[in-house]
């Protein structure tokens, strides 16, 4: 009976653990969107005209990106195994990845409609889709994750083939040139990015600062706040900023 009751305890806190938040990835996540949405004001700003910034060349607006990707993406496979501690749990994932799917879809069409000629048919929210439903089949790696992880990275960012120019392949990368779209991030190199991820939260240094507390009080509050509804934050932002900058043009 007692060994009954030891289990049921430890049950009900696996599955605390599961559901529980964790401030400090929320608030580092909503740095993440914070930063996401000073570029895409900047960026909203220039499509208008009100500034002329080249977004394509200059290294700040490059390496501001490339930053903000790295740590939205980093902070997928960390969560991806925080949020399950005992292995991959296809029927708890998939609601999150039906609504994945669903703002994925959103995405390409709203793009679509306002800039037809470089519409994102496979931008940030594609790869979470995709990235989670891999990282799931993952979630037991470890030292695996950091060296086929740190294999992505390299194949992805010092390999290109021409093969991986045709439409149906450009999703994955190693292209010879830039799609043309407002939005790529294709599955590799970033990949190996989810699974750095993946393999620092399950580090013990990692794991121990990850799931320790902060005082969360003032600036923190709302960047707390923000990480915890990024989803929602990201599909809303283009609209909302993109609608008041029509509104004050006309």
């Amino acid at each position: 009976m007692k060994q009954k009751n030891t289990a049921v305890r430890q049950s009900v806190q696996t599955a605390h653990m599961s559901k529980s938040r964790y401030n400090r990835v929320d608030g580092l996540r909503g740095v993440a969107i914070s930063l996401m949405l000073f570029y895409h004001f900047c960026f909203d700003l220039n499509y208008f005209h009100w500034i002329s910034v080249d977004f394509y060349h200059l290294p700040f607006w490059l390496n501001l990106r490339l930053f903000i990707v790295t740590m939205f993406l980093t902070l997928v496979g960390v969560s991806l195994v925080l949020a399950n501690p005992i292995g991959g749990r296809w029927r708890a994932a998939m609601p999150r990845l039906v609504r994945l799917f669903g703002c994925a879809v959103l995405v390409s069409i709203g793009s679509f409609a306002v800039f037809p000629e470089s519409m994102i048919f496979f931008g940030v929210l594609h790869f979470i889709l995709v990235a989670s439903a891999i990282g799931l089949l993952l979630l037991r790696g470890y030292w695996l994750n950091l060296i086929v992880g740190s294999v992505l990275i390299l194949i992805g960012t010092n390999f290109q083939h021409v093969v991986f120019n045709h439409p149906t392949l450009q999703w994955l990368g190693m292209m010879t040139y830039k799609p043309i779209t407002e939005d790529y991030v294709p599955l590799l190199p970033w990949m190996g990015v989810v699974m750095l991820g993946m393999f620092l939260a399950r580090h013990p240094v990692g794991e121990q600062w990850l799931k320790a507390s902060w005082q969360v009080h003032g600036a923190l509050r709302s960047l707390t706040w923000a990480g915890k509804h990024s989803l929602l934050l990201y599909m809303l932002h283009q609209p909302v900023l993109l609608g008041l900058l029509w509104v004050i043009s006309g």
